[in-house]
């Protein structure tokens, strides 16, 4: 018996050990998100960039804690720190990892709205996607919440399948910005006579080193999303590095060697490979992530240069949001056992859970933005807006001669 509780006891400590190796690890590429956000953005911008990114992440722990995290799981932490500490607080360690993929949401809006949209509108507006819209379509992705899972699985002999959030989260989060920032509209300046005035990255360094943050942190994303370490699979570990490596050439390639697509494009396929890092042969990862890249750097470009309101400064939507539908989908595909997949995955079932993704992030997001810009408004004013962010709402900037 005691060798019996002796062997429990060391499995809970080895996973919450496992678990909170991943937790800091996605923790880390918040780091990633700011520094990729510094570098793109202008100069009078970046203290903006890097102030929401943390304020961002700390209101989403705390909200996600407090009410998200219940909502989604049902389960709350209301109770004794002795009740608390069982299993080795494996459950508090998985509540730790689960919300750094929440506090990704407004991490990633944040990209796409910057440059002129005002603080506190923006991190209400946080708050209530990560403790509220979120968890929502969460819970009925990764708890079988409202029934929509079983559903699928009995019409279509699989559930929506989603390993690391390549909708849950990434989707999800590119689907919420779109709508921020169609509501904010263009930054002034960046459109002129029915032309597009290209706003220069100011730090391509930062900008790099975000990405490669970003790009390695990505494997505590995916591989430790078995959140157990009997569940850990080398598969994800190299399906994660061949799409990673498809999404680089392919946007070298059809992005004409350019920095930006290059260092985005190990991000579009690490976005698309998420739910189905599990199930894929690697080559069926390679082609996902290299599907991926070419999306990214066409629809970013299409944005760019056809869309006069759809000014997105990091490319968030076609980033997160299309790449991470286009993984939601590739699951199905390339998840087949016919294409050297493992199987146990429904094509019809991804479409269905990848389309309710995008509507969830963007009925809430209007709700959301929307109510938000009639009761405060969501952008800095014309003048505030020339000066830049850094000086309109920080009042220093982000170097100093002195």
């Amino acid at each position: 018996m005691d060798i019996t509780s002796a062997v429990e006891s060391l499995t809970q400590s080895a996973n919450t050990l496992f678990l909170l190796i991943g937790a800091i690890m996605v923790l880390a590429m918040h780091a990633g998100f700011a520094f990729l956000e510094v570098g793109t953005v202008r100069h009078k911008n970046q203290v903006n960039a890097l102030v929401k990114i943390m304020t961002d992440f700390g209101v989403s722990a705390l909200v996600y804690f407090f009410v998200g995290y219940q909502i989604a799981y049902g389960t709350h932490f209301f109770q004794g720190a002795e009740a608390l500490t069982a299993g080795h607080g494996y459950d508090l360690v998985k509540f730790f990892f689960l919300m750094t993929f929440a506090a990704a949401i407004p991490a990633i809006v944040s990209g796409g709205i910057a440059e002129r949209a005002r603080f506190y509108p923006m991190l209400f507006a946080a708050a209530v996607i990560v403790g509220v819209v979120y968890p929502f379509f969460e819970g009925i992705v990764w708890n079988g919440n409202f029934g929509l899972q079983a559903w699928l699985a009995a019409t279509f002999g699989a559930g929506f399948h989603d390993f690391a959030g390549s909708v849950v989260v990434h989707a999800f989060g590119g689907w919420v910005a779109l709508v921020a920032l169609l509501l904010l509209g263009a930054r002034r300046g960046r459109y002129r006579g029915g032309k597009v005035v290209a706003f220069a990255p100011s730090n391509i360094p930062f900008l790099s080193l975000g990405a490669w943050i970003l790009t390695i942190g990505w494997f505590g994303f995916n591989v430790m999303s078995a959140q157990t370490l009997d569940g850990i699979s080398g598969l994800v570990a190299v399906n994660s590095l061949m799409a990673m490596v498809g999404g680089i050439l392919v946007a070298m390639v059809l992005g004409r060697k350019d920095p930006g697509f290059i260092h985005n494009g190990p991000l579009a396929g690490l976005v698309a490979v998420c739910a189905g890092s599990d199930l894929m042969h690697p080559i069926g990862a390679l082609i996902t992530g290299g599907v991926s890249g070419a999306l990214f750097v066409v629809l970013f470009e299409w944005a760019q240069n056809r869309v006069e309101r759809l000014d997105d400064v990091l490319g968030v939507w076609p980033l997160h949001g299309v790449c991470g539908v286009w993984g939601g989908i590739a699951a199905g595909i390339f998840g087949q056992s016919w294409l050297g997949g493992l199987g146990g995955v429904s094509l019809m079932a991804q479409l269905i859970g990848s389309l309710a993704g995008v509507a969830v992030a963007v009925i809430g997001a209007l709700v959301v933005y929307g109510a938000i810009a009639k009761v405060a408004g969501l952008r800095l004013s014309e003048e505030e807006e020339f000066d830049g962010a850094d000086l309109s709402i920080h009042r220093i900037g982000a170097t100093s001669m002195d």
